[in-house]
């Protein structure tokens, strides 16, 4: 990637090298304007600050070699200092990792930490793994969990990685697996839903997800693992990948995740909470894929929590 300055100092002109081409360039400028809040990001994209080859762009034009970006000067008092962590948050990250090569990393992620800063949460685990690993200068994101989703995410450590991994995400060639703990104790083995998911954005402007008609098409496959009184532990499979997804088809089955506060049933909750349920029951426990020039899937797993551990013991008894 080379660098020049025109016209003004503190103006970059950037020219984008072939191993960036794809890359959407929000994403470009949060690598490149690192501690930089997101909706800065974004304001200055919509102001037409920044410029593709001379001309203006959203945040969601695909980076090709070659082009030309302008990005503008950028205040100091707008950088945001990198996250401190303490001892306590860089031993258990470390400890979480359960994969790791040249290309890659996969972290068994812990529930109530986010992965990315952004929406009131100043930095995630992306921007830990970040100052935790100095010298890996390529570390993003594959994907994404929720919030109080727990297991399996993908850390990729080279741009050539991330390109593989997003176009096997694209043509639906990763094979994710959840466990999850859902309301009611099922009789039927199996179930599957192909219902088509919409966002909506209430008057308080929180973000929720609909089964809706004209949403994004939808399927979820749920696998009956074991059956309690009053709660079923499945595996899910994820055939699309939408914002919810498991948690809303499995409410639209009348079996919402347990723990789950936005979805959920109030009164199941409370009773599971009584017994120790903190959080949401929902975990990524294998992720499976084949990168580029292997003969084998790569099939990672990330143990169950032991605080759920503990719940299904107590179910159990």
């Amino acid at each position: 990637m080379s660098e020049s300055k025109k016209n003004s100092p503190s103006v970059r002109f950037v020219e984008v090298a072939p191993e960036y081409a794809g890359q959407r360039i929000d994403n470009f400028l949060l690598r490149q304007l690192k501690g930089v809040p997101k909706s800065y990001i974004y304001r200055i994209l919509r102001k037409g600050e920044v410029r593709v080859n001379k001309g203006r762009i959203k945040a969601v034009y695909k980076l090709k070699a070659g082009d030309s970006i302008r990005i503008p000067p950028v205040r100091m008092d707008q950088q945001a200092p990198a996250p401190r962590l303490s001892e306590q948050l860089r031993s258990s990250l470390e400890q979480a990792v359960v994969f790791e090569d040249e290309r890659l990393l996969v972290l068994n992620k812990p529930s109530g930490m986010a992965v990315h800063g952004g929406s009131g949460v100043s930095s995630g685990i992306i921007e830990a793994f970040r100052v935790m690993r100095p010298d890996e200068k390529q570390l993003e994101l594959v994907h994404r969990l929720d919030r109080d989703t727990s297991g399996c995410l993908l850390i990729s450590k080279r741009r050539s990685a991330l390109r593989a991994l997003h176009e096997l995400i694209r043509e639906n060639r990763i094979d994710k697996r959840y466990l999850a703990l859902l309301s009611g104790s099922w009789r039927k083995g199996q179930q599957n839903v192909d219902m088509p998911l919409r966002k909506n954005t209430l008057q308080g402007g929180e973000r929720v997800v609909r089964v809706d008609a004209e949403g994004k098409p939808a399927q979820t496959h749920f696998k009956r693992l074991q059956r309690f009184k009053e709660a079923t532990l499945v595996e899910v499979e994820l055939i699309t990948g939408r914002t919810h997804q498991i948690r809303v088809h499995s409410a639209w089955l009348g079996s919402p995740v347990l723990g789950d506060t936005k979805y959920g049933d109030a009164e199941a909750n409370k009773r599971m909470r009584e017994i120790g349920l903190r959080r949401l029951f929902l975990h990524a426990h294998q992720i499976s894929f084949r990168l580029p020039g292997e003969k084998r899937n790569l099939t990672i797993q990330a143990p169950l929590p032991e605080a759920l551990e503990d719940l299904l013991n107590k179910l159990n008894n």
